[in-house]
């Protein structure tokens, strides 16, 4: 039996629909049968972790606990992030096993805007809120900090959205003031937001909507 003929008698299915040709798209979630036979049928995965302290935002690690440990399904392994946080922060973490998503999500060119709260061991001042918008210098990477938005919520408090990820970002430009970040909690990334019902070290799937809004 030929391809052609395959065709003809519509025994190639892609998502659950007879295909008269080869035109066809064929995307790496998509769901794919020839003559009653499953040929792919990978499904797509997007998840919101409530990171806590205390695990490593990776896949495997050989001494910590990493934050695959709190997720609880069989497709679990291929997963990866969408975004990493430090050991001690915490807060939203996205997970999916769709590359192209992640990446819309991660490349700095995007410039997806992420949110923090901090907790600082020092009053922030006014001050802080127009150096944030200037944006600082770090001498390692020979480059000046895109204009971050700091609000201030109570004296040692904040709301800081930055648009890119430099390591340890936000502990530096709150060092340009030697001021110490004592807690740091991801709020959103880009139009998702981390679910208030759900206690850190857990997780849920993406709604639809959450999907496609990035």
């Amino acid at each position: 039996q030929t391809v052609r003929d395959l065709f003809v008698q519509r025994k190639v299915m892609l998502n659950g629909v007879a295909l008269s040709d080869g035109r066809g798209r064929i995307t790496e979630f998509c769901r794919v049968e020839v003559d009653g036979n499953i040929l792919q049928a990978r499904k797509a995965i997007y998840v919101m972790l409530h990171k806590p302290k205390g695990c490593v935002s990776a896949t495997s690690d050989a001494k910590n606990k990493t934050v695959l440990d709190f997720i609880d399904f069989p497709e679990k392994e291929s997963l990866h992030l969408a975004g990493r946080l430090d050991f001690n922060t915490t807060g939203l973490l996205l997970l999916t096993n769709d590359g192209k998503w992640s990446r819309k999500l991660t490349q700095p060119q995007q410039k997806i805007p992420k949110t923090y709260w901090v907790k600082t061991q020092n009053e922030i001042t006014l001050e802080y809120v127009k150096k944030f918008a200037d944006g600082f210098y770090f001498q390692f990477e020979d480059l000046t900090t895109l204009p971050a938005e700091l609000t201030i919520m109570s004296s040692h408090t904040a709301l800081l959205t930055i648009y890119e990820g430099r390591y340890h970002q936000i502990k530096r430009m709150f060092g340009f003031f030697q001021n110490e970040v004592l807690e740091l909690h991801r709020v959103s990334m880009g139009n998702i937001s981390l679910d208030e019902n759900i206690a850190a070290g857990e997780y849920r799937v993406l709604t639809a909507a959450e999907i496609v809004s990035v």
